[in-house]
């Protein structure tokens, strides 16, 4: 049907942008603001019901938000901008989003198309900045377009492969005037391999001796989880979970085999290894997950892998898979819900052993301090209700959590594949927003937490009840690692001066405390959990510990150690 365009209300940019915004079903925008999008902040004003408006203190952290959002719900968080140092400050949440396959919209204030290729004030080409690290980089050059363009970018930001669109929105473009026709919700295009190629897989399957299934990547739904495990079930499938995609699996099922990747148990490194077929589904066999590319090796792995991604690009762009199938997660575990085996699967001992390793790893290794990190995650993994969520960043501190933690599924675990510092405040923050029943439990080292412990402002304004976890060592403790590995007794510019954390969260109306040993702990996590949940404000507590325990089961003596005695031959 034809649209009269005469009947069109007359909007500027903004309002159109906006609009469009709530046509796809968004329902909330992380923002801090910039004079170079000032329509789109005034039009959220009037969709203030539908759109709620998260008013950040950074530009990074707004943008992880964002990024967690698109984690949480499968749908593209939403974040705007100012141009120039916004951009910049907001690119570490687009890197996120690639290396995540998360769905993001970042949509940023441009000067005016009569200013461009001047060097105007803050002028950045974007698309020439953001070429490497987005699905889809654009500018909106023209007001009647708008809603052609973020059509476009919810289908792009969703589809394949997901991750983050940026568009570049400039100032006559937004102050400018059309009658212009909304358009309708996007439509998520999912793929489903073919008939033949489950039968390929069952067949291959069956012919095995030690299969192992894989899981990761992004795009899961409640649904196509209980999908997966019922087709694990059926198959009696040892499972495990790429590298920080913990919310794949519910770790408590008894097919449950651990998490691959960086840190990994040697007994799940030895199953991995010695499979005979490796059923990766949804993940990309990233660095972290592959050790290295040695577990899994590239380009030829030892194990036939059958690789099941939805982006036909990322099959046989690092390892040459026995089979390939190009398949969204969701697509995927429709095809395989019905899938029956048989004969019984041989291998079912090899299932169950796998998962008695997983079982004994959950016990709490030796410390060198009266403050055992290891105790401490248990506790918190004994404690905390099972729809919990734990967010993270970056450093060795996370590994405390993602061993100890029996996660459960989606929404159980934030934590950004790309490794990157500062996302597990503002991961908590989005977190609490999108659920706030849910307890939320960000785990942040000393420099990660300072890296954007600003957004504490934005759980204080928004009352967000959620508990932080500071562990104080006074240094950056996975380089210090590093370091004492290649260049032992030779420590240089890691460490650091900590403020008063506990003071410092109280600044913002919420909750701290310090603890030095576990007793301590244990009554200090009942009180933030009660005060969090009471007041809906944060709490903090700061634990200060021994350095020398580094990870688990690993102390920074030994490390350096070992490179002294490698050193000397």
């Amino acid at each position: 049907m034809t649209v009269n365009q005469a009947l069109l209300p007359t909007r500027n940019g903004g309002q159109i942008l906006v609009q469009q915004l709530c046509n796809h079903g968004a329902r909330r925008v992380f923002l801090v603001p910039g004079e170079s999008y000032l329509p789109c902040i005034d039009a959220l004003y009037d969709h203030q019901a539908e759109l709620q408006a998260i008013v950040c203190r950074q530009e990074s952290g707004a943008a992880y938000m964002a990024e967690a959002h698109g984690k949480l719900t499968g749908e593209p968080g939403i974040c705007f901008v100012t141009r120039g140092p916004g951009a910049t400050n907001a690119s570490i949440g687009v890197h996120t989003a690639f290396q995540d396959s998360t769905p993001l919209i970042l949509f940023i204030g441009q000067v005016g198309n009569d200013f461009c290729e001047r060097e105007a004030f803050q002028e950045i080409d974007y698309r020439r900045m953001f070429g490497q690290m987005a699905k889809w980089v654009a500018q909106i050059d023209r007001t009647e377009r708008i809603p052609e363009f973020i059509a476009r970018a919810f289908s792009v930001a969703t589809s394949g492969r997901p991750g983050p669109v940026v568009l570049a929105l400039p100032e006559d473009t937004l102050w400018g005037t059309a009658q212009v026709a909304d358009l309708p919700r996007y439509q998520r295009v999912i793929a489903r391999p073919a008939a033949q190629e489950i039968e390929q897989l069952r067949e291959r399957l069956e012919a095995a001796r030690k299969p192992f299934l894989l899981l990761g990547g992004s795009g899961w739904t409640p649904p196509a989880l209980a999908q997966l495990r019922g087709f694990a079930e059926q198959f009696d499938l040892p499972v495990g979970v790429s590298w920080r995609r913990l919310e794949c699996f519910d770790q408590r099922h008894p097919n449950f085999a651990g998490h691959v990747g960086w840190g990994m148990t040697p007994e799940l490194r030895q199953c991995v290894r010695e499979a005979d077929l490796l059923l990766a589904v949804g993940a990309r066999l990233n660095e972290p997950t592959t050790e290295g590319y040695t577990l899994v090796e590239c380009p030829q792995p030892r194990q036939q892998l059958i690789h099941v991604h939805p982006d036909p690009n990322e099959l046989g762009r690092v390892f040459q898979a026995t089979q390939g199938i190009c398949a969204s997660t969701v697509g995927f575990a429709e095809a395989v819900a019905e899938l029956r085996p048989q004969r019984p699967p041989p291998w079912r001992q090899s299932t169950r052993a796998a998962h008695d390793h997983y079982l004994r790893s959950l016990q709490p290794l030796s410390s060198p301090s009266a403050m055992s990190l290891d105790q401490a995650a248990c506790h918190v993994a004994a404690v905390l209700p099972a729809d919990s969520c734990i967010t993270v960043g970056a450093g060795n501190y996370a590994l405390y959590p993602h061993r100890y933690r029996r996660f459960g599924g989606i929404g159980s675990s934030l934590a950004p594949t790309l490794g990157s510092m500062g996302y597990g405040l503002p991961a908590a923050i989005a977190a609490k927003l999108e659920d706030r029943q849910r307890t939320v439990v960000c785990y942040a080292g000393d420099g990660c937490f300072q890296m954007n412990m600003q957004e504490l402002g934005v759980a204080m304004q928004y009352r967000l009840g959620i508990v932080v976890l500071v562990f104080n060592n006074g240094m950056w403790g996975t380089i210090r690692a590093h370091q004492e590995r290649e260049f032992p007794e030779r420590t240089i510019a890691l460490s650091f001066d900590n403020p008063d954390f506990a003071h410092l969260v109280e600044a913002y109306r919420g909750h701290g405390e310090v603890v030095t040993d576990n007793r301590q702990f244990e009554d200090a996590f009942a009180r933030a959990l009660a005060f969090s949940e009471k007041e809906q404000l944060p709490a903090l507590i700061e634990i200060r510990y021994d350095p020398d325990g580094i990870a688990p089961g690993e102390t920074l003596s030994a490390i350096r150690a070992r490179a002294l005695q490698r050193q000397a031959g």
